[in-house]
């Protein structure tokens, strides 16, 4: 009946939502928690999710139609990814089998708004119901879809503000310095939250032995090389088990090294937030990863001097720099290659670090930056002994005044690293001894008449025992080859040594990276600069300090045209000649007059001195006269000639006339050549031995080669 003027035109009655269609279909009951912790102190909610059951047969299902999917009991929902219940449901629903489904709340199917819009939309295309303690909606229908959007909306958000909650707590009891983190090895924390060094002597004793290792070897593998090789190990206490606070020693590795070097907690800083969360890089279904490293400059919480220090910040910041240095990018530690600048030298043109480069014992310096990234030459290069060579020379002079200040410093860090070699040696054998103790008493403990634990106790204390005397023997030998104390010949030789620093440079101990270390503690820089493509070459040489120091060298070069005095030399030569000498004599008057080939370090010679007479010579006279030709007898063939008759490669002939398969003779033309005698009969043999060398040599492998 039409309504009447001034009155509401009301909608029809709400329809019943639940129809025969969807009783049809199963009804999947969702249950999950979000953490193994909520399972066991939160079961209640974990009851009321079960109990959703009666809710689906108040509604119309029967028993064998209603499914409970609790495969996400202790799984997050803040991403679909690791939830087989929450897929294995929505499978469910996109193959039409589900009439509804029922959740606690909306919250427990989904935190993600994009998990909940797709499940959203899943359900309103196939009819599927969502039922949760509050009611009972259809997505299809736009006031409960629009409700439903808004509930799912609002639990995400939730999830935000309890996150967002709980890391400002977090972060503000960090900024107090009151948020207990785990401490590294080398340290302990009290009951009460105070954080203090390990009480066990020798485990600090290792610790600082690792700082003091790093700064000697500059990088984490050289630090795990002496430890390995001094047998010292690294105290761990257990973080969980029954063993849980007891000190324990491992094998020290590569990763627990670079660790400490890198924590900032040895330096006494109270850090957070040294890593952060890059989504980008993290992998699917492991939440834990794509983590990135933060600069000291933008941490969430810095505060310096709250810990107890192994080392100070600002060698904290030293050894960061160093470990830099250690990477692809960096200068690098100092190593055993025969370059002295390696990682120093800069190009003089474009300004960029040059390469150092090895070809069997040759050694070159290469800027192919640009070659490498554009394709174009090379900007410059040359050998690299000429300039070590000039390098050396200004380094050692720069050395020379501090040999006995050297020797005075060497002699004392020898005894320093003495002692504390011998003081660890110490402490580990007193925890021997300790552990050898123990086993006696406990060993005296035991009932005789239980013998089973006797005969272990016992074989407990010869192991203590054997474990005493092998590193008793092992110290024996340790003070033998360096004993504490320096003694008289010692201390002469490291001051004779250290006053001849041009001696000690040169000596066979000096291994050539110490000689690079050295460098690099004196030079910051050095620009390289080739002259007009010339044997000239322009150093500039930063000084540690801000001294800058210019000079020049002389490189080898490729021929004598690159030398930028040529002419000099020409004129030299032709007027050497005029007066009468041979091209011998004049090779000899030019190496004691001082002149330089253009390899630097080859003396001239007598057919060099003819190459530099034939550039004085007119082009006119250079033409290179016709050789005579040679008059051939009946049945003489020149290689040429025999090479095509046969068939043959001509290298291959001349082989065979070595092995002595052709005959032949020398001409006494001019230059000797060969003259080859060959008939009709012996053409044939000489055909056929080669068709039956490339028959032989098509039927062997490939990586064969026919004798």
């Amino acid at each position: 009946m039409a309504a009447s003027e001034g009155q509401v035109a009301w909608a029809a009655p709400w329809p019943q939502k639940v129809t025969l269609h969807h009783l049809d279909r199963r009804a999947l009951v969702y249950v999950r928690q979000s953490t193994p912790q909520q399972l066991v102190r939160n079961q209640e909610s974990t009851r009321i999710q079960y109990a959703l059951q009666e809710r689906a047969k108040s509604l119309g299902w029967e028993t064998g139609q209603i499914e409970v999917i609790d495969d996400d009991l202790g799984r997050s929902a803040t991403s679909v990814e690791g939830r087989p219940g929450f897929q294995r449901l929505v499978a469910e629903v996109g193959l039409d089998r589900v009439g509804i489904l029922l959740g606690v709340e909306m919250s427990r199917f989904a935190r993600s708004c994009r998990d909940w819009h797709q499940l959203l939309e899943t359900c309103g295309l196939f009819g599927t119901l969502i039922a949760d303690l509050d009611g009972l909606y259809d997505p299809s229908d736009f006031n409960d879809r629009l409700l439903l959007g808004l509930k799912g909306t609002m639990s995400e958000a939730e999830l935000h503000v309890l996150k967002r909650r709980l890391h400002e707590g977090k972060l503000a009891k960090a900024r107090r310095g009151e948020l207990g983190m785990a401490v590294p090895m080398g340290y302990l924390r009290r009951p009460s939250g105070e954080v203090l060094k390990d009480p066990d002597e020798q485990a600090r004793a290792v610790v600082e032995l690792v700082f003091q290792q790093f700064q000697l070897w500059g990088t984490a593998r050289g630090v795990l090389r002496h430890l390995n090789e001094q047998g010292v190990q690294l105290p761990v206490r257990e973080a969980t088990g029954p063993q849980k606070g007891e000190l324990g020693w491992h094998r020290p590795n590569y990763f627990s090294i670079n660790t400490m070097l890198k924590n900032p907690v040895y330096a006494g800083a109270y850090v957070l937030g040294r890593r952060r969360q890059d989504r980008r890089k993290q992998k699917p279904g492991r939440p834990s990863t794509g983590r990135t490293v933060v600069p000291a400059g933008h941490w969430e919480v810095f505060l310096p001097n709250r810990l107890p220090a192994y080392i100070s910040w600002d060698q904290y910041l030293l050894n960061q720099q160093q470990l830099h240095a250690n990477g692809p990018r960096g200068l690098g530690v100092a190593r055993n290659g025969a370059s002295l600048v390696a990682g120093l030298l800069v190009c003089g043109r474009c300004g960029k670090r040059m390469s150092t480069i090895y070809v069997g014992q040759r050694l070159s310096y290469r800027c192919s930056r640009g070659a490498v990234t554009w394709a174009t030459a090379v900007c410059q290069s040359l050998t690299g002994w000429a300039v070590d060579e000039a390098v050396e020379r200004q380094v050692l002079e720069v050395l020379r005044p501090a040999g006995l200040e050297v020797s005075l410093t060497v002699a004392a860090n020898v005894e320093m690293e003495r002692a504390k070699d011998e003081a660890l040696w110490r402490q580990r054998l007193e925890r021997a001894g300790f552990q050898a103790n123990r086993a006696k008493r406990q060993y005296d403990a035991v009932e005789p008449e239980d013998r089973l634990v006797a005969r272990t106790l016992e074989r407990e204390w010869e192991e203590a025992l054997r474990a005493v005397r092998d590193l008793e023997e092992a110290h024996q030998r340790h003070r033998a080859q360096a004993p504490v104390v320096l003694t008289a010949p010692e201390r002469a030789a490291i001051q004779a040594l250290a006053e001849d620093v041009p001696g000690l440079w040169r000596a066979p101990t000096t291994t050539p990276a110490e000689r690079k270390e050295i460098v690099r503690q004196l030079i910051d820089q050095i620009q390289l600069l080739i002259l007009d493509k010339t044997e000239r070459v322009r150093l500039t040489i930063h000084w540690a300090g801000g001294h800058v120091t210019y000079s020049e060298l002389n490189r080898p070069v490729f021929s004598v045209g690159q030398l930028s005095y040529l002419n000099q030399l020409l004129d030299r030569v032709q007027a050497l000649k005029e007066s009468g000498l041979t091209q011998k004599g004049i090779a000899d008057a030019l190496n004691q007059e001082g002149w330089h080939s253009a390899k630097r370090r080859t003396s001239f010679s007598g057919a060099m001195v003819g190459k530099l007479l034939e550039r004085r010579t007119p082009a006119t006279l250079k033409q290179k006269r016709p050789r005579p030709a040679l008059l051939l007898g009946p049945y003489e063939w020149t290689v040429t000639t025999l090479a095509k008759a046969i068939p043959m490669p001509v290298p291959t002939l001349l082989t065979w006339i070595a092995r002595k398969r052709v005959s032949g003779r020398l001409s006494d033309e001019g230059n000797p050549r060969w003259i080859l005698w060959a008939d009709a009969t012996e053409l044939e043999r000489l055909r056929n031995l080669r068709s039956h060398g490339l028959a032989h040599c098509q039927g062997l492998p490939n990586h064969q080669e026919p004798s």
